[in-house]
């Protein structure tokens, strides 16, 4: 009866959270992005001026032509084998950014667009210098380009953007792309050609808004919003409410910043060795600001200095986040499990490359957990195989003692004693292995490399739910069967709430991925083995 309960509890609960999810997603962040699209779209203010004791500088509006002998910008359109994107010169920030082996839908030529810069869904980023003489290549400032059309050919691709004043301070940035990669190294070149030193802050942002995709499961939430890590604190996220509730003002040095969502993510990893600030704002138009920026960098009459940053931008695929930057693979983000999910994410990648098909693995993952935990669930099954053999006498003794439930729990006690049966002996088991349980979760829900892949037959998508809902009927036809094998609930409120778990279940696994639905598919057909041939061996007496 215990162990009912206690399935019980952790189902309405699951069946409550799943529900405050989808509220969120249908109604509430709707709303939002309809009040973001009214208003009037704002540019971020960067650190405008330079302050001795190296804290948050004061922010002033920047003139859109700082720099500029020209009339208009331009689009830069850059082709990388990995990337199809565009570079405003006014600016010199990348305002569109699609990734060429993810569509947005299984089997539709249209890409997932990961930076964008129109008002219902802004996502770009922005980086420059802002100098105290106030004559500053930022983000509003025009920058100049040899070309406005440049394809990878070779193993990388640089693409320059060119500042230059009156004064003969000539800035390059530099955007560098490698084949096969979603690290873009950033150079700023600092030319003096001037008769005086110069100075500036670096500054590396990213802005975006609180849009929803709208093709997004909303029985599933995972974390969109800002994240810093530094060596000091580690990884934190930092949510929109966040950055409206206060600006974010942290020195480190090396660590990077990012704004992350499902599958994707984007960040600026500044320079390791130098000391950077971080920092996050809330704007008007629903936009909000990561970034960072650094100490005065003097630079000298007839010097030249090079900055040297790193831009993430694409999935979030753990072996290229590892290798550029340490902690920026924890932008998979796994929550409070993360210890436990990185090495289930480990397994499940090591039975992929053995197999080549991540159903097949996640069915080989599901084992491995069960043969881990085998001897655990055994007691666990055995000690609900000896509670259902008392059941009748339960019941025998619920009939003699009516509603004198004092007198019924102690005869229960006695019985319990006598049988040498521990009530609890069920539940502890269990608990045990619920975290892992749910770190299986967030590793099959988080990792892009799952992301429309195949199975078998129909389902040529396991990270998106069965078309036919064949997989949620066969959970729910097994979690029936798998109910029968546990001791039946004593109180007939409880047995009909119970009896209604399969089809409730059913119809939430409806919209849940088929990669999820599977493994509780292997999992519930795992333990109804095991705890049928335990129950058979108790029954005949070979086994206590």
């Amino acid at each position: 009866m215990d162990n009912q309960r206690t399935l019980l509890v952790a189902a309405l609960a699951f069946i409550a959270v799943l529900i405050w999810q989808a509220w969120q997603k249908d109604y509430v962040l709707p709303q939002q992005i309809a009040n973001a699209e009214g208003q009037v779209k704002q540019q971020a203010d960067v650190p405008n001026t330079v302050s001795a004791d190296n804290t948050l500088p004061s922010t002033l509006g920047i003139n859109e032509s700082d720099g500029s002998n020209q009339p208009n910008g331009g689009v830069i359109r850059v082709v990388t084998d990995v990337y199809e994107l565009e570079i405003d010169t006014q600016g010199g920030s990348i305002v569109e950014l699609y990734l060429s082996d993810y569509p947005e839908k299984k089997g539709e030529e249209e890409k997932v667009q990961l930076l964008d810069n129109q008002a219902a869904k802004t996502f770009v980023v922005e980086s420059g210098l802002v100098s105290q003489s106030g004559d500053s290549p930022n983000h509003h400032a025009l920058w100049h380009t040899p070309e406005y059309d440049y394809v990878m050919t070779g193993e990388a691709l640089r693409v320059p953007l060119t500042w230059t004043n009156d004064e003969g301070i000539t800035i390059t940035k530099t955007y560098v792309f490698s084949k096969g990669s979603y690290k873009v190294d950033v150079e700023t070149k600092i030319e003096n050609n001037s008769a005086n030193s110069w100075s500036a802050r670096e500054y590396l942002q990213i802005k975006r808004n609180d849009y929803t995709d709208k093709n997004a499961n909303s029985m599933l939430y995972t974390y969109t919003g800002g994240v810093l890590y530094t060596d000091e604190d580690k990884y934190q996220k930092i949510d929109f409410d966040d950055m409206e509730d206060e600006d974010l003002n942290r020195e480190a040095t090396g660590g990077w910043a990012a704004m992350i969502q499902h599958y994707f993510g984007v960040a600026w990893v500044p320079e390791k060795e130098n000391q950077y600030n971080y920092y996050t704002k809330s704007l008007k138009g629903g936009l909000y600001v990561i970034g960072a920026y650094s100490p005065v960098k003097l630079v000298e009459t007839g010097q030249v200095e090079t900055i040297h940053s790193v831009l993430f931008a694409g999935p979030k695929l753990q072996d290229q986040l590892s290798a550029t930057a340490p902690g920026l693979e924890l932008m998979v983000d796994y929550g409070k499990l993360t210890i436990i999910a990185e090495p289930i994410f480990w397994l499940l990648r090591f039975f992929y490359d053995f197999v080549g098909n991540w159903g097949v693995a996640i069915i080989m993952v599901t084992l491995t957990i069960k043969a881990l935990f085998f001897k655990l669930s055994e007691k666990s099954y055995k000690s609900m195989a000896h509670m259902k053999l008392v059941q009748p006498r339960i019941a025998s003794l619920k009939e003699r003692f009516g509603d004198d439930k004092q007198a019924l729990n102690k005869a229960m006690m006695e019985l319990y004693k006598t049988e040498k049966i521990n009530p609890l002996g069920g539940c502890l088991p269990i608990l045990i292995q619920i975290p892992v349980f749910i770190a299986l979760y967030w590793t099959l829900l988080e990792s892009v490399e799952l992301r429309q892949a195949p199975f078998a037959l129909w389902i040529d998508n396991i990270s998106a739910a069965d078309p036919y809902f064949v997989l949620p009927v066969i959970y729910g036809i097994t979690m029936f069967f798998q109910q029968r094998l546990n001791p039946a609930p004593v109180d007939p409120m409880q047995k009909k709430m119970m009896q209604m778990l399969p089809i409730m279940f059913t119809g939430f696994f409806a919209f849940f991925p088929a990669g999820l639905v599977l493994y509780w598919i292997v999992n519930n057909l795992l333990t109804i083995a095991q705890q049928s041939y335990i129950m058979k061996r108790i029954e005949s007496g070979k086994e206590k």
